[in-house]
């Protein structure tokens, strides 16, 4: 009992603090039991995603994936929007699929990711495997413009990290689906200037810019 305690309470005074409860009341223990296996297996599935991050990182299976702060950033927004439905525009081999995933074990909610290479497909889905998130994502791969024209609204988030020159009509087809509330966002943004023009002129957006990492553009769709 008290090595459940400790695996999941690593802060020292909140492990005495909860133990003595605890042993206090019998009739809890057994409960208590079910209820630590549950957040340890939690802890441990966050814990996968971000090892296996780590080792895509050692590996050098980062073709054209995000830094770290700005995969931070991606799972912060997602969960602080409590996205349910996430698509996302170049899969790679996954790492950033990997920060949704994070968020959207939280949230219950779901990635959906394009990717036009086979190769980075297989690697992905490796990654994903290997994370245990398989429940979360699903992979599609293929042209994105051509496949994308199957989805249906509405999407919480948007995050194009695909073919630069592809990005306004990405958005063009995509923002419709995105509900009032929503977020586009869109990496490496200083290559692509008329998306940048494109989002910080329509009346209906709001855009601001996270440049710790690489150029991400954050757009509202105003309610």
């Amino acid at each position: 009992m008290q090595y459940l305690l400790s695996s999941v309470f690593r802060n020292v005074a909140l492990f005495r603090l909860v133990v003595p409860v605890v042993a206090a009341v019998p009739a809890l223990e057994g409960v208590t039991i079910q209820l630590l296996r549950l957040c340890r297996r939690m802890m441990r599935r966050n814990g996968s995603s971000l090892s296996i991050q780590d080792e895509m990182v050692k590996a050098g299976e980062m073709f054209q994936n995000v830094p770290l702060t700005d995969g931070r950033m991606l799972r912060l927004l997602a969960e602080a929007a409590d996205a349910k439905r996430v698509v996302e525009l170049g899969t790679s081999t996954g790492y950033s699929g990997l920060w949704f995933c994070l968020a959207l074990q939280k949230t219950g909610g779901k990635l959906t990711t394009f990717e036009i290479d086979s190769g980075r497909a297989a690697t992905a889905r490796k990654h994903f495997q290997l994370a245990g998130v398989n429940d979360v994502v699903t992979v599609v791969e293929g042209d994105a413009h051509q496949n994308f024209t199957k989805l249906k609204g509405p999407l919480d988030i948007v995050f194009i990290d695909a073919d630069k020159e592809g990005y306004i009509d990405y958005l063009n087809k995509l923002l419709p689906l995105v509900r009032p509330g929503g977020l586009i966002l869109a990496h490496n943004v200083d290559t692509s200037p008329e998306y940048v023009k494109l989002v910080t002129t329509n009346p209906a957006l709001k855009t601001v810019f996270f440049t710790l990492g690489n150029q991400l553009a954050i757009t509202l769709k105003k309610r």
